[in-house]
């Protein structure tokens, strides 16, 4: 009897309803800030501050100076499904706002101790309060005193729940998390001013700005200037998309995927499409177990990306998936690939001598050139050519006979002494072997990015100097890139070259599978890769690329099938192909100890100038490191 009982269906009051919405929204004090801070966005706010204590589980209190809320439409809105932000089918399928399905203040309201006051009158004396009390959640209306816009405080979060509340951390942890989630949501906005309180202590206060230097001073601001220092900055529009923000080096990575910020239309997410399209892009030059860092807005036509796929609607879903995954890709496969050494400008901070505590510039713009020597700021801001000539003159006056030894070249290694000849190296045509550089001929021109070579130092390194002061080079791994990237040319100018298979490789998939094999021959083709369809779960590899005939294919095509099915785009093969030759470019680079000329070590650093992804080596290390005259000053306290 008892047991029917519990079988028989019945309405759930509404808090019990609402607690268990809350369990999809609210799961720490950091999902309800995310809430109410959305809530305050797409009321057109100019100005949100967030204040918090105990990280959150206390109080959190949220206001904004935006539309605010009617005196009629108060009750509503601590309802479950109540909104003013969609009212048709057709709405919800282009939504521009962030929040819209009209349950997070009800739900957070039945597991914490809510109130919201609000007014839409410039008269402060207009506002008005509402709480939800009881079982039912009445809720209850009065006036209260609030200038234009809207406050939300929420006291005790779970203090009803106790389960819920058993599951927070310590304050620390808590704030953490709100303090990323506030980080995420004032770089979804730069045109909105930012204030984050914690424990009665102002921790961020960041001004609204949309323009470049106020963008980039509030992202130093949230991530530290290292960021910017590394980043490259890129704009690219094709068709509806449009792809802006800023990529960190590839030698600017972390052990941590935690400065990673993609925005779709101004929203936050975390999208496996898109993660998978940034990894792919960065695959060739990261090194192993690192993550890169990037601040990422994509602009779409809200038409063709689906935003209710989620009730935290972190994840979304395009339309046309694999333009998208096309277009991402390609767009920071080429930005990183185009960032030559050199091209990075030096922070204003260095150039200028601005105070410490000014933002500095980032470190690179994508599609800029390096800055020519005659194209530089005021004499003394930074160092010419004119100064170089002079202060190696003085240098050659002090120590004549040391200078010759330091750029007569050493007598060439003896056959057999090196592991591997120095591949072919291409010559600047304004340095002859066994002469110094002419920097006459640089003043003219403009000094090279990467300078002219002095010395090689334990056979390992190249010091260069250059127009900002010096530039040290791992000439192994230099050299390994430049070999890397003409070996990947040659080989994937045109179509792989391709060995039928002897025995035809079987494969048994799944039915879905073969119909992607039959969709995407064309890709398998492109490398080489010949598949026949050989039933309804059946495949035959008949044809590999001629560099993989002894590998093991069937878990690449297997790879390649699951990529082709869930991102539309693959380059498995790809990938394993550039590891041979990797392999095949280390074994062929110049090794330590191998002795160069002056010209070598030139024509090393303008090949490196020429060369894509030239900053790290087929590992993903960095080649080359530099240090400006003004580090060499503060180094040896000069000018103090």
């Amino acid at each position: 009897m008892e047991l029917r009982e519990m079988q028989r269906i019945q309405v759930l009051d509404p808090r019990l309803a609402n607690q268990i919405a809350a369990g999809e929204v609210v799961e720490r004090p950091a999902s309800v800030v995310k809430e109410l801070v959305e809530n305050a966005i797409d009321a057109g706010s100019t100005r949100i501050e967030v204040e918090l204590e105990a990280g959150g589980a206390r109080l959190i209190r949220v206001r904004d100076d935006g539309s605010g809320i009617a005196e009629d439409d108060l009750p509503l809105a601590l309802s479950r499904h109540a909104t003013s932000k969609i009212a048709s089918l057709e709405d919800l399928e282009g939504v521009a706002s962030l929040g819209f399905r009209g349950e997070a203040l009800a739900s957070i309201s039945s597991v914490s101790r809510l109130e919201l006051i609000a007014n839409v009158d410039e008269d402060p004396c207009h506002g008005w309060r509402v709480v939800a009390e009881g079982r039912q959640m009445e809720p209850r209306v009065t006036p209260a005193p609030h200038p234009r816009g809207t406050s939300v405080t929420v006291r005790d979060l779970f203090f009803n729940t106790p389960a819920r509340r058993k599951f927070l951390r310590t304050e620390k942890t808590e704030y953490g998390h709100v303090e990323e989630a506030f980080r995420r949501l004032a770089l979804s906005r730069f045109d909105i001013a930012w204030v984050l309180r914690h424990n009665q202590k102002t921790v961020h206060q960041l001004p609204a700005g949309n323009d470049a230097p106020r963008r980039e001073r509030r992202i130093a601001a949230l991530l530290g200037r290292s960021f910017l220092d590394s980043a490259l900055h890129l704009d690219l529009e094709v068709g509806s998309l449009r792809l802006w923000g800023w990529v960190g080096l590839p030698t600017h990575s972390r052990a941590q995927a935690d400065q990673q910020y993609f925005f779709v239309n101004g929203r936050v997410v975390r999208d496996r499409l898109v993660a998978h399209a940034i990894r792919q892009a960065y695959r060739d030059v990261l090194f192993h177990g690192r993550h890169p860092v990037f601040v990422l807005y994509l602009e779409v036509d809200p038409l063709v990306v689906d935003v209710n796929v989620h009730p935290t609607k972190h994840e979304v879903r395009f339309r046309d998936g694999r333009m998208v995954h096309d277009f991402l890709f390609s767009s920071l496969h080429r930005a990183l690939a185009e960032a030559r050494p050199g091209e990075r400008e030096t922070p204003a901070t260095e150039e200028a001598g601005e105070p410490e505590g000014e933002v500095r510039e980032p470190a690179g713009r994508w599609q800029q050139r390096p800055m020519a020597l005659h194209e530089a700021e005021e004499e003394g801001q930074r160092i010419t050519a004119d100064r170089v000539r002079a202060f190696m003159s003085g240098y050659r006056a002090l120590h004549p006979e040391h200078e010759e030894r330091l750029l007569t070249p050493r007598t060439p290694p003896a056959a057999g002494e090196a592991d591997v000849a120095l591949a072919p190296l291409e010559t600047k045509a304004s340095v002859a072997p066994r002469q110094k550089p002419d920097m006459s001929e640089a003043d003219a021109s403009g000094v090279p990015p990467l300078g002219y070579a002095v010395a090689q130092l334990h056979g390992i390194y190249i010091l260069s100097q250059t127009a900002r002061g010096m530039v040290i080079v791992d000439m192994h791994a230099a050299h390994e890139r430049i070999v890397y990237e003409r070996m990947k040319a040659q080989v994937h100018s045109g179509a792989l070259e391709a060995q039928p298979l002897l025995v035809p490789v079987s494969l048994a998939v799944s039915a879905a599978e073969v119909a992607t094999a039959e969709a995407e021959r064309e890709a398998f083709a492109r490398f080489g890769v010949e598949l026949d369809v050989a039933g309804p779960e059946t495949l035959l590899v008949r044809q590999v690329p001629a560099l993989l005939v002894d590998a093991d294919v069937e878990p690449l095509i297997r790879d390649m099938l699951a990529d082709l099915e869930r991102y539309g785009r693959s380059d498995r093969l790809e990938a394993h192909v550039n590891e041979l030759l990797a392999t095949m470019a280390c074994h062929g680079s110049v090794r330590a100890n191998r002795r160069l000329t002056t010209a070598e070590m030139n024509a090393l650093l303008r090949d490196m100038e020429r060369t894509e992804r030239s900053g790290q080596c087929n590992h993903g290390r960095p080649t080359w490191a530099e240090m400006s005259l003004r580090e060499l000053d503060r180094l040896f306290l000069r000018g103090q």
